[in-house]
């Protein structure tokens, strides 16, 4: 074997997974193999990943914004598009933005449909000390998002959107980000069976049109916001008009941005001052 040749595990779980279908093989060979603390780890590991189980729920990580966020089986992973609604958000919250987010000793910061946590860790981490508080229906999730959020504080309630925050938050949130599932109903079948068969079904499906949940909390938002607050949330770009419109109704004041760079379109909807 010259210096140039791979080490023999790396090169058999390479070969593995190309054989599997795994487009970036050597890439993910070698967090399995880093990831793997005895022979038999990385072989279970390597199956279970050539069975199509998500990377990042078989390493037990993903790498978001920087940080290493737990990912357990069953956990929605969290995408590298979503990093774009982080950025926003941070923008937002600087001082320049206005004081209503900056009011008080702390910004208070809301997660919604959490998941892992991976966008409420991120906020905290990029904002210094925050007010944050997360919520997810599925208890996977919310155990998952307690670990990510336990160096910052974070508060994790489990139940549906709003349901399980404490009302004294109300009027006091200044950065709702809220990661709502929006594929359509009828495009679940269409996602990559990673997707499709291994994170939960109520991260993904956003009904019809894929803009149930979206309306459901920006009907919400107003109440628990801050004047001049801010609800995030990721759509499609083809979703913006009506996502927009959602927002109209309720009374925020929405807006588009959108990243080519992550393909990733983000609504705005600011409580007026």
């Amino acid at each position: 074997m010259s210096a140039a040749s791979p080490p023999p595990a790396l090169s058999a779980v390479v070969t593995r997974l190309r054989a599997a279908g795994c487009v970036f093989a050597e890439d993910e060979a070698r967090l399995l193999i880093s990831a793997a603390r005895t022979p038999a780890e990385l072989t279970d590991m390597v199956d279970r990943r050539a069975a199509g189980l998500p990377l990042e729920q078989v390493i037990g990580w993903a790498d978001f914004c920087g940080l290493r966020i737990a990912v357990t089986p069953g956990v929605f992973v969290p995408r590298r598009r979503t990093e774009f609604l982080v950025r926003q958000a941070i923008a937002l919250a600087r001082p320049a933005a206005g004081p209503a987010v900056q009011a008080g000793p702390r910004p208070v910061v809301v997660d919604l449909c959490c998941g892992s946590g991976a966008v409420g860790a991120a906020l905290a981490a990029a904002l210094g000390p925050v007010e944050l508080h997360a919520a997810d229906i599925d208890p996977a999730a919310v155990a998952c998002a307690r670990r990510n959020l336990a160096a910052a504080g974070g508060r994790v309630y489990q139940g549906d959107l709003y349901e399980p925050l404490p009302v004294a938050l109300q009027g006091r949130v200044g950065l709702l980000a809220a990661n709502v599932p929006y594929i359509p109903t009828g495009e679940i079948s269409l996602l990559p069976a990673e997707a499709r068969l291994h994170e939960p079904r109520a991260a993904l499906d956003g009904g019809p049109d894929g803009l149930d949940v979206l309306r459901r909390v920006a009907t919400a938002a107003p109440r628990w916001l801050v004047p001049g607050g801010h609800l995030l949330s990721e759509a499609s770009e083809r979703q913006a008009p009506r996502a927009v419109a959602a927002l109209t109704g309720t009374g925020l004041i929405p807006r588009v941005a959108r990243s080519e760079e992550l393909n990733a379109t983000v609504i705005i909807g600011t409580r007026p001052a």
